[in-house]
C-alpha cells in the first residue's frame, strides 16, 4: 500500500472516533472541525509512517496538542486585558470558583494537575507545611502542636515549599 492510501485508511478508521474526542473536549462542531482538519493535516505533512508505532496513537495525541493550542489561543484573546488590572482576582474565580466556561474549566483542571505534581515532587514534611496550612486551613502553632516541631521549623518548611510551588506554577503560567 502506497503513502497516499495508508493516510487514506488512517482517516477512515480513526475518523468518527477522534471527531468524538476533539467535539467532547470543544465548545462546538465547527470547532472540532477545524481541529480535526489541522491533525489531518499534520498526518499528511509526514514524510515516513513506518516511522510511527500506532497512527491511532499518534492521532489521538497530536488532536490533544491541537486542542490545548485552540484553548490558548482563544485564552489570549479572552483573558489578554483583565490579567493586567485584576490583581489575581479571576484567576483566584476561576482555581476555586465554578468554571463559567470551558476555558476556565481547562485552566482549573491544569492548575491542580500541575499543584498536585508539584506538591508531589517535594518533602514530606514541606508537602504537609503547606497543605496544612493553606489548604485545610490550619494555623502554624496548630500544626506546630500537632507534629511537635517548633513554629519556626514550620514557617522554614512551608516557606521552602511556597518557593518550589512559585516557580512550578510559573512554568505553567508561562505555558499557557
Amino acid at each position: 500500500m502506497g503513502r497516499e492510501e495508508d493516510i487514506q485508511e488512517s482517516v477512515r478508521e480513526n475518523r468518527n472516533r477522534l471527531f468524538g474526542f476533539i467535539r467532547n473536549r470543544v465548545r462546538s462542531d465547527e470547532d472540532a472541525e477545524d481541529i480535526l482538519q489541522e491533525v489531518w493535516f499534520q498526518l499528511s505533512r509526514l514524510i515516513s509512517l513506518e516511522e510511527i508505532e500506532s497512527i491511532s496513537a499518534w492521532l489521538f495525541r497530536i488532536a490533544r496538542n491541537k486542542i490545548t493550542d485552540f484553548y490558548r489561543k482563544s485564552r489570549e484573546e479572552s483573558y489578554d486585558n483583565w490579567l493586567e488590572g485584576d490583581e489575581g482576582g479571576k484567576w483566584q474565580d476561576i482555581l476555586f470558583g465554578q468554571p463559567e466556561n470551558d476555558i476556565d474549566e481547562m485552566y482549573k483542571d491544569m492548575f491542580w494537575q500541575t499543584l498536585m505534581e508539584a506538591l508531589d515532587e517535594m518533602p514530606e514534611n514541606q508537602k504537609d507545611a503547606f497543605v496544612k496550612s493553606e489548604l485545610e486551613g490550619l494555623k502554624l502553632r496548630e500544626i506546630a502542636a500537632e507534629t511537635g516541631e517548633s513554629i519556626k521549623t514550620i514557617t522554614s518548611r512551608k516557606s521552602y515549599a511556597i518557593k518550589h510551588l512559585r516557580k512550578r506554577l510559573k512554568e505553567l503560567y508561562d505555558e499557557l
